[in-house]
C-alpha cells in the first residue's frame, strides 16, 4: 500500500476542489535559490513564466530542499518568484552559508565520495505504444551527462513498429532497442536486465522525466555503502493539470520526502512491519540495483507487474528480496524523476485499485518465495492494516470535498488488496500450465 511522505511534502498536495466546481490547474516548476530570477520546467526542459497557482521544487546549489506553493497574478512573474522565495524561507529549512556548500547539504547520500572510475549504469525504460511520452523521457535521460551510461528501451508486446522506428530514427547509436513479445512489465524489465552491460541497472518509466543529476545521484548512494543493493529516488509530479492528477498527489503520490534514508533487517526495532513494509522505500519509476545482485535473485517475478492480472508489485517484491537477502535499501532524494500522472478520474480509480491488487499480489509472492516469512506476515498484517486505515482517514479528513473522493479511492485499494493474493496464485498456476504445455 502507499506510504506517506515527510512533513516537507505536506504542502505539495494541491487537493482537488469540490466536485461541483471547476478544478484550477497548478503549474509545476523548479526554483533554485542561487538563481531566484528564473523558474524552470520539470526535467530541465527550459525556463517558464507561469501565473496562477504554482507548485515549485526549491533547490539550493541544485540540491532539492522541498516543495512550496504560491499564486501569481497574470503578467507578474517577478512577484510570483518573490512569493515562492518567501515561502521557501518561511516553510523550508535553508542551510546557512557555512553549511550550504555543494555536497554538504543535509540528506545527501554519498556526496563527496567517488571511485576513480565511475561504474557503468544501464538505464532500462519499458514502454508500450506511448511514443510521445517515450521521446520526452529519452531526451531527459540523454541530458544527464553521466560519463558511463547506456540506455535500453524494451518495447513490450507493441501493437505496431512505431516505437522501434522512433528509436532507430531519432536515437541511433544512443539507445539500444529491445522487444519483449509477451506482455508484462516484469518480463520487459527482465529482458532489459538480461541485456544490461552496466554494473548498476536503473529503471524508470516511459511517462517520467529524469533530472540531469538522476544517474549520478543513484551512483553516489551505491558508492557510499557497499552493503546497498538497491537505491530508490524522489518522484514528483511533472504536471497537475487535472483534478485526477491532484487527487493522486493528495492520496499519497510517489514522493517519499526529502530526507535520505536506508533500511536493513536490523531496523526491525524501529519498524515492526519490516520486511513487508517496503512500499515506503520508493517506486519502480525511479529505482536501481546492483546488476549481479538482481540477476542472482532471478530478476522480477513474471506473475506480478503491470500488464498481468496482478497489475503491479514486481518492484515491491524486488525490494523485499534485496532486504531479506541481507542487503540495504537506500532512498536518495537527490535522484529526482518527474512523473506524469493519470489525467482522468476513471484512470486514477483503476490505478489505485491496481495498487491494491499489486500489493496483495506482492504479499502472496513474498511468502511464496520465502515460506518462512508467512508467520511474520500473519503476525504483522493486523497492525499494517490499522496503520493504513489511519493514514487514509487522516487524508480524507483534510480533503476539500469532505474526503468523499479519497474514501472512494481507499475502498477501491482495499478491495484490490483482498483480491491480489488470489490473482497472484492464479497467475503462477497459469504460467506453470503454459510452461508444461510448451514442453515437447
Amino acid at each position: 500500500m502507499m506510504n506517506g511522505s515527510d512533513r516537507r511534502t505536506a504542502a505539495a498536495c494541491p487537493c482537488p476542489v469540490a466536485r461541483d466546481s471547476l478544478y484550477t490547474p497548478v503549474r509545476v516548476a523548479e526554483l533554485d535559490l542561487d538563481e531566484p530570477s528564473e523558474l524552470r520546467s520539470p526535467g530541465g526542459l527550459g525556463p517558464v513564466d507561469p501565473d496562477g497557482r504554482v507548485l515549485a521544487l526549491v533547490r539550493l546549489h541544485g540540491h532539492p530542499l522541498g516543495l512550496v506553493k504560491a499564486t501569481g497574478a497574470p503578467g507578474d512573474t517577478a512577484g510570483l518568484r518573490r512569493a515562492l522565495v518567501d515561502a521557501a524561507h518561511r516553510e523550508l529549512y535553508i542551510p546557512s552559508k557555512s553549511s550550504a556548500a555543494p555536497g554538504a547539504l543535509p540528506g545527501r547520500v554519498g556526496s563527496g565520495r567517488a571511485s576513480a572510475e565511475p561504474p557503468t549504469v544501464s538505464v532500462i525504460v519499458c514502454t508500450r505504444n506511448r511514443e510521445g511520452m517515450l521521446r520526452q523521457c529519452l531526451d531527459s535521460l540523454l541530458r544527464t551527462g553521466y560519463p558511463h551510461v547506456e540506455v535500453l528501451v524494451v518495447d513490450n508486446a507493441p501493437s505496431d513498429d512505431a516505437t522501434e522506428a522512433l528509436v532507430r530514427a531519432r536515437y541511433l547509436d544512443q539507445v539500444r532497442y529491445l522487444r519483449e513479445p509477451v506482455a508484462g512489465l516484469a518480463r520487459a524489465r527482465n529482458a532489459g536486465l538480461a541485456a544490461a552491460r552496466g554494473e548498476i541497472c536503473a529503471f524508470t518509466d516511459d511517462d517520467a522525466l529524469v533530472d540531469a543529476g538522476w544517474v549520478s545521484a543513484l551512483v553516489d548512494a551505491f558508492q557510499a555503502d557497499g552493503r546497498v543493493g538497491c537505491v530508490t529516488g524522489l518522484v514528483l509530479p511533472a504536471e497537475l493539470d487535472t483534478e485526477a492528477q491532484a487527487g493522486f498527489e493528495q492520496y499519497g503520490g510517489y514522493s517519499k520526502g526529502f530526507t535520505a534514508r536506508s533500511w536493513s533487517l536490523s531496523d526491525r526495532a524501529d519498524d515492526p512491519l519490516l520486511p513487508f513494509s517496503v512500499g515506503k522505500f520508493g517506486t519502480g519509476a525511479s529505482m536501481a540495483f546492483r546488476t549481479e545482485l538482481l540477476r542472482s535473485l532471478g530478476g522480477f517475478d513474471t506473475a506480478t507487474g503491470a500488464g498481468t492480472r496482478s497489475r503491479g508489485g514486481e518492484d515491491l517484491l524486488a525490494f523485499f528480496q534485496v532486504l531479506t537477502g541481507g542487503h540495504t535499501v537506500a532512498y536518495q532524494p537527490e535522484a529526482i524523476a518527474w512523473h506524469r500522472h493519470r489525467r482522468t478520474m476513471d484512470a486514477l480509480t483503476a490505478q489505485i485499485y491496481g495498487f491494491g491488487v499489486g500489493f496483495g499480489a506482492y504479499l502472496a509472492a513474498a511468502v511464496t518465495h520465502e515460506p518462512a516469512q508467512l508467520a511474520g506476515l500473519v503476525r504483522r498484517l493486523p497492525r499494517g492494516l490499522w496503520q493504513w486505515q489511519t493514514v487514509r482517514r487522516g487524508r480524507a479528513h483534510v480533503a476539500c470535498d469532505g474526503g468523499n473522493s479519497q474514501l472512494r479511492l481507499g475502498r477501491k485499494e482495499f478491495q484490490g488488496l483482498l483480491y491480489g493474493p488470489f490473482i497472484y496464485l492464479f497467475s503462477v498456476w497459469q504460467q506453470r500450465n503454459a510452461q508444461a504445455e510448451s514442453r515437447p
